[in-house]
């Protein structure tokens, strides 16, 4: 393969390839030719998330490439996006109202749920062309055509020849709805990062943070999208917000959540694999119980979080529903006629006809089977039933 090829013999260039905020900063502003980087609170992220890829993750040298041009990649549309309200002053009066944001546990059919519901005309879901290049912001005349489609689909290829098993795992597509996590990366305050690389350190000061600083930068992303091309709500994916409650009802009251739910023991271990083989894209070496380790505790965690904050009463016990993956899997119209209800949403005829023909094209496996096991991350199934017992009883798992 090419890119071992280049890691091969890439290994004594590879010190040349500094990771550096300055660095980067300057050729994304040569780039661009702009300089207004708006408000400086994301240097501390982006030199903390630097300097934890440049000593922690092990990148390989097409790794330190890659995480260069991304990097370089979110300055650029940041300085773009910035320049686009200096131009535009009334994006920053877009009002995100009512969106509906799907979470839970990863590996628990958030990914074909935001596929089904983005099939309702009247939705807007973030597709991943226009999370990679937000600016200018996209127009509806030109929506489905837009050339950034296409450079985008490129970039994308890449990744299918780096890792041709990724997409058994999760399906990528320039013009499939993507994770909303990607759109506090501007900001460079994202869970994103850790699930790419290794960065302890930088996750350990993040997990520490108020993540409404991070929330802002989602919001102002989305005023970006929608200016031009709106729709009733936003329909919004991350496992990861179940780490920030607190912080996605203050930046949105009016939001309404769909968590899912599926036994922790058939979730870790696809978890695990899907970590272990997107870190092995970038890095020369990933450390599989590791990985275990990390994923199980990290996502308890979150869990914890998550559902604390909803115990609390400090956000609204009535923003959420809870979703079993056996129903979602059982009867997938069925489980979207009960969020509709669930959030006042109309039922639409038009919409419903598009999901059963998406659910026709997109059969489970359609890319072919993910097989993983625990015990190849180092964890035992019993163990991992005992930690989450309390969660699986609650759910009825």
């Amino acid at each position: 393969m090419l890119v071992n090829a280049l890691n091969r013999g890439g290994r004594a260039v590879k010190p040349l390839l500094s990771l550096d905020a300055d660095t980067l900063i300057a050729a994304a502003k040569r780039k661009t030719r702009l300089e207004d980087l708006g408000d400086p609170g994301f240097r501390e992220p982006l030199d903390r998330l630097v300097g934890s890829l440049d000593r922690e993750a092990h990148l390989s040298l097409f790794g330190r490439i890659a995480a260069r041009k991304d990097l370089g990649r979110l300055l650029a549309s940041r300085l773009r996006m910035v320049d686009d309200r200096r131009l535009h002053p009334q994006i920053a009066d877009e009002e995100v109202r009512r969106p509906l944001i799907i979470t839970g546990f990863p590996r628990t059919g958030t990914t074909i749920l935001h596929a089904i519901l983005a099939q309702d005309p009247r939705h807007r879901v973030p597709l991943t062309w226009e999370t990679m290049y937000p600016s200018p912001p996209p127009r509806r005349v030109n929506y489905h055509r837009d050339r950034r489609i296409g450079i985008s689909a490129g970039q994308l290829s890449l990744m299918n020849r780096l890792s041709p098993d990724f997409k058994r795992i999760h399906p990528i597509g320039a013009q499939l709805p993507q994770e909303c996590l990607v759109l506090s990366s501007i900001g460079f305050e994202s869970y994103q990062f850790q699930t790419m690389y290794n960065v302890p350190s930088y996750q350990k000061w993040l997990d520490e943070q108020d993540l409404r600083r991070s929330y802002e930068g989602h919001k102002f992303f989305l005023q970006n999208l929608q200016w031009r091309c709106p729709g009733d709500r936003w329909v919004l994916k991350a496992p990861a917000h179940v780490f920030g409650f607190d912080a996605l009802f203050a930046t949105y009251p009016d939001a309404g959540v769909v968590m899912t739910h599926r036994a922790p023991g058939e979730v870790i271990g696809s978890l695990c694999s899907l970590t272990a083989v997107l870190r092995g894209a970038f890095s020369e070496q990933v450390d599989r119980l590791a990985v275990g380790r990390e994923m199980t505790e990290r996502f308890a965690e979150g869990m914890r979080l998550a559902l604390e904050a909803r115990d609390s009463g400090r956000v609204p016990a009535d923003r959420f529903l809870d979703v079993d993956y056996r129903e979602l899997v059982r009867d997938p119209l069925a489980a979207v006629r009960k969020i509709y209800t669930h959030f006042g949403i109309d039922w639409c005829p038009e919409a419903a006809e598009r999901m059963t023909e998406f659910l026709a094209r997109n059969p489970k496996d359609k890319h072919g089977k993910h097989s993983y096991a625990l015990e190849q991350f180092g964890l035992d199934r019993e163990q991992e039933e005992e930690r989450y017992r309390s969660y699986a009883e609650r759910f009825d798992l």
